[in-house]
């Protein structure tokens, strides 16, 4: 009689748990985004949103959380309810924060459930055309002779481009000034006006800048020419050989989410990251889209932790 009595429990559990994530979703997703609208990683969230809007019949809310090097908008998500009603917009940052801050308000491994990758994004070594290098070379060798140490932007601390210009300066031997900002958007702004004079920017910021004659490109941070501009060399081709810096980008939510949703998530993503319209506007932008499951996201995830706490190590980058 009891095991009848617990068997019939097991089987409404089992049967409402199921029915629940079936039905998912079944209301709004929040999408959060935890930078200023503006760069790379907001474009692809909008992108990713609006089709999923689309498929599901439910609004996905784009939110903006910038600030913290993205500690903000991830802490936000981190202490989300874990149903797949909250989802994160994710760069290296992610793996990069737990080597550069002392402390986080949350753990990077244990309080996300990593869904996918979603694209390949790399950044342009800019200058403002006030700025007398042609070359990375030339660069080098200005920043080598100015009396006055250039001053270079970035989205943040602890973001992509803090840190490929502190391994820039490592490789290269020279001193620049960092000036942070709360997002690429307001970063990109001032380098165009001249406030800064130079960073590693995203290519599909700065591809439209680049053309119109505002930024001058001197080298892609990764180890391979990028198809949006093929013309322009990497680092290592152009002077440092072994720099190679290849932003990536994807998608998590809240760790203990049911593996179910998590895995509706992932599929539903990647089939979007697939759609042809999809791939002609990242390319247009310099990006490549990638999708892979959650497991392969997570191990992925964990190597780059890794590799991040090395770099970080070895430049000696800090919060400012």
């Amino acid at each position: 009689m009891i095991n009848r009595v617990l068997i019939s429990v097991l089987f409404v559990l089992l049967a409402g748990s199921a029915a629940a994530q079936t039905s998912y979703p079944g209301k709004p997703i929040r999408f959060v985004v935890p930078y200023p609208p503006g760069g790379f990683t907001d474009i692809l969230a909008r992108l990713i949103g609006q089709r999923l809007t689309e498929s599901w019949t439910q609004p996905v809310v784009i939110e903006n959380r910038g600030g913290g090097g993205s500690t903000i908008g991830s802490d936000i998500v981190a202490k989300a309810p874990p149903d797949g009603y909250t989802l994160l917009m994710v760069a290296p940052d992610l793996a990069i924060n737990p080597s550069l801050y002392p402390k986080l308000p949350y753990d990077t491994v244990k309080d996300f459930a990593p869904v996918t990758l979603v694209a390949w994004g790399p950044m342009a070594l800019v200058v403002h055309p006030s700025v007398s290098a042609n070359s990375v070379n030339e660069l080098i060798a200005l920043a080598k002779s100015e009396p006055r140490p250039l001053n270079y932007g970035s989205g943040g601390n602890g973001t992509g481009g803090h840190l490929a210009m502190e391994l820039f300066k490592t490789m290269a031997g020279v001193k620049m000034v960092h000036v942070p900002y709360k997002g690429i958007g307001p970063a990109s702004n001032d380098l165009v006006g001249g406030q800064v004079s130079l960073m590693f920017l995203q290519m599909a910021v700065a591809r439209p800048q680049i053309l119109a004659g505002k930024l001058r490109a001197l080298a892609v941070a990764g180890g391979q020419r990028t198809q949006a501009m093929p013309e322009l060399p990497t680092v290592a081709e152009a002077g440092l050989p072994g720099f190679d810096v290849n932003p990536w980008f994807g998608v998590v939510t809240r760790a203990e989410t049911p593996k179910d949703i998590v895995a509706k998530l992932s599929n539903e993503i990647g089939k979007i990251m697939r759609l042809p319209e999809v791939r002609e506007r990242l390319s247009s932008l310099g990006g490549e889209p990638v999708t892979n499951t959650p497991e392969e996201f997570a191990a992925f995830m964990n190597a780059e932790i890794v590799k991040w706490a090395k770099v970080v190590k070895e430049s000696g980058a800090r919060v400012d």
